[in-house]
């Protein structure tokens, strides 16, 4: 799943080994977001939530995590 984080960046989500990895998604090639951890029992559908409570100090006025449909 891949979300765009206020208009500024976007980040790529997988759930690997039971586990949810986070990439940066830049054109052409991601790389591991290792500052970024989401715990294992997070739900799929509070991901962007969860994002949100992470990078609100990167918001805006009215911006918003959202789903990047595939």
């Amino acid at each position: 799943m891949r979300f765009n984080i206020y208009g500024r960046f976007q980040v790529d989500v997988r759930r690997e080994n039971d586990t949810w990895a986070v990439y940066r998604a830049v054109p052409g090639k991601r790389t591991p977001f290792e500052e970024v951890v989401i715990p294992a029992d997070v739900p799929a559908d509070e991901l962007a939530t969860w994002l949100d409570d992470i990078f609100h100090e990167y918001a805006g006025h009215g911006d918003m995590v959202e789903p990047i449909p595939d």
